[in-house]
């Protein structure tokens, strides 16, 4: 299951028909993966606990911030010290372009890129970093 925040579970969660694990655990499903409010309902209801989509949607509104933050926190310079930048050439359309992406030694996608041929170097957009992304954003 999903490992709870340090900030006290009695008070947060109090007054919810559903323990804390099983709030926690959906809220992190949804924020961790791409998944809608009805596939986070789908998943719990696999293992045998019957929530709705709506609930779902109140528990991220509630506690979702919280859980996002955290995700991101711990996401942030955990990148491999040696990365790649790669380059190929795909067809859309029928319309050639050029496909960078920079992924480092663990097999994670750092930035990628798509650009038509003549729009000139694209390698220039690419950070220099791992962390040049992250600096830009805040």
């Amino acid at each position: 299951m999903t490992k709870l925040s340090n900030v006290d579970t009695a008070s947060r969660y109090k007054r919810h028909r559903f323990p804390a694990e099983i709030i926690a655990h959906a809220v992190w499903l949804y924020y961790r993966f791409p998944l809608s409010l009805r596939d986070v309902e789908d998943l719990l209801a696999e293992r045998g606990i019957d929530v709705s989509f709506q609930t779902v949607c109140e528990w991220t509104a509630k506690f979702g911030y919280q859980f996002a933050d955290q995700l991101r926190r711990r996401s942030r310079g955990n990148f491999a010290d040696k990365w790649h930048l790669d380059e190929m050439v795909v067809s859309i359309k029928g319309k050639k372009y050029w496909l960078w992406r920079a992924v480092d030694a663990d097999g994670y996608v750092l930035d990628a890129l798509l650009q038509t041929p003549i729009a000139g170097s694209a390698i220039s957009s690419i950070p220099a970093s791992p962390n040049a992304r992250q600096r830009q954003r805040t």
